[in-house]
């Protein structure tokens, strides 16, 4: 979730399988956009010396100058006064973001939006609160519009829309944690709506350059996989996020291997971390700090757990 994204104590990794035999890492940094030269500069090879692939970034507007104690270039929402009326700011930052990670062999995965942003709340949580952004006919049509502006986004040096950019984009997500903040039922009863939002998404790309579609994570191991996203014929990946340790275990896992290969879909474990206090993993609150012996066994046996599932 964003919010553990937040904490200091949390190190997320995504990786992904296209077979349980292929395997893959990355991370995510949702104020990529922000960063200066000199930043993305050292970020990008940094991850390069630690084999990773993908970066996946957000598009939500940080107005601060500093975040997570990093100087950044602050920038707005995509939609900030308005529904359907855009400010490319982002946008125009994160053609350069892709264009330097390219050099270092890393595309991103783009979160189109957030229900961290949602709730905040920002114009769409404004104009349609948390519940009927989901339902309602009026918020799903300005929705796909935003959806589809960001996609036909033509990118300033390279002149060519971001659906047509394979070479530096991995995949598109509606957004980060889909309902995340209306529980479990909720969040079954209306997947639905990721399904319709990666047809939008897939009807968009066209039959051209393959950029994969995908969900943005739940909570949990069983709030991100279920049968609805599993049938969706336009989604490509569905992406697991989960923090509690019991969801680490490859007996945990296995099952939802096995569902998403009968079903013919890829998995992603988009977010996953190691807690650097004591407290519960899934929590992390400030206690004492575990030692960086411990901290480096729990980041490499349950990466290795995850692993032995097939979606490391």
């Amino acid at each position: 979730m964003k919010v553990s994204l937040y904490l200091i104590g949390i190190a997320t990794t995504i990786a992904g399988v296209a077979s349980a035999a292929n395997v893959w890492s990355g991370t995510n940094l949702y104020y990529a956009a922000g960063l200066s030269a000199s930043q993305r500069a050292s970020y990008f090879s940094a991850l390069q010396s630690a084999g990773m692939k993908v970066l996946r970034v957000w598009l939500d507007g940080q107005t601060s100058a500093s975040t997570k104690n990093t100087p950044i270039t602050s920038y707005g929402d995509l939609e900030a006064s308005s529904v359907g009326t855009y400010d490319d700011t982002v946008l125009k930052l994160l053609d350069t973001v892709m264009v330097d990670a390219r050099k270092y062999g890393i595309k991103l995965i783009i979160s189109m939006h957030s229900y961290n942003a949602l709730s905040r709340p920002d114009i769409y949580g404004q104009w349609y609160g948390t519940g009927y952004f989901y339902e309602q006919t009026a918020a799903t049509n300005g929705f796909d519009n935003r959806i589809r502006h960001i996609m036909n986004h033509v990118h300033t040096s390279l002149g060519r829309p971001w659906k047509e950019l394979s070479d530096y984009i991995f995949g598109f997500e509606a957004q980060n944690e889909a309902m995340i903040g209306k529980g479990h039922d909720y969040i079954l009863a209306h997947s639905g709506w990721q399904c319709d939002r990666a047809k939008v998404i897939k009807d968009t790309l066209g039959p051209g350059p393959k950029i994969l579609v995908m969900t943005g994570g739940a909570s949990w191991m069983d709030e991100s996989v279920n049968d609805t996203l599993l049938n969706c014929p336009y989604l490509d990946v569905v992406s697991i996020h989960a923090y509690g340790t019991g969801d680490y275990s490859t007996s945990a896992i296995q099952p939802y291997v096995t569902r998403a290969v009968n079903k013919g879909k890829k998995l992603l474990f988009q977010e996953w971390g190691a807690c650097y206090y004591s407290s519960p993993n899934e929590r992390c609150s400030s206690a004492t700090p575990l030692s960086a012996t411990v901290r480096n066994n729990n980041i490499s046996n349950w990466a290795k757990q995850i692993a032995a599932a097939g979606v490391p």
